[in-house]
């Protein structure tokens, strides 16, 4: 990993993120141990999953896909209307560390993306355990 890379570009671009959105998506769907989050996306989910595509494309240093459509990312306003506890983070945060060992990521990525993808779950907490 040269430190002049964006994670957009060390990961693999834009094929790369699709892969691992879909993965994570999927999981969702399939394994029941992420019921509680499935249950509070959309059926289908075909919008969520562009979402976190355009938004993640952004936050990686790729295009600004979804600051480009929709504004300001605003992820804890956006999140809210939802009841996010622990258990509900700790699904997401399983299910995408699943989806990138599912697609072969490189370990020492991962680590970094799950860092920093677990601070992220952890502030968007909106519930009382």
């Amino acid at each position: 990993m040269s430190e002049n890379q964006t994670l957009y570009e060390i990961i693999g671009g834009e094929s790369r993120l699709r892969e691992l959105v879909d993965r994570f998506y999927d999981l969702m769907e399939l394994e029941p141990e992420f019921a509680g989050i499935h249950a509070l996306h959309p059926k289908p989910n075909d919008s969520s999953r562009e979402k976190l595509f355009m938004f993640l494309s952004g936050w990686m240093g790729g295009p600004d896909l979804f600051i480009e459509q929709y504004g300001h990312p605003r992820l804890r306003a956006r999140h809210l209307p939802f009841a996010i506890g622990t258990s509900e983070r700790d699904q997401w945060l399983r299910a995408m560390a699943w989806a990138m060992e599912d697609i072969g990521m490189d370990d020492d990525l991962r680590l970094r993306l799950m860092t920093s993808f677990y601070q992220t779950a952890d502030w968007m907490r909106n519930k009382a355990d």
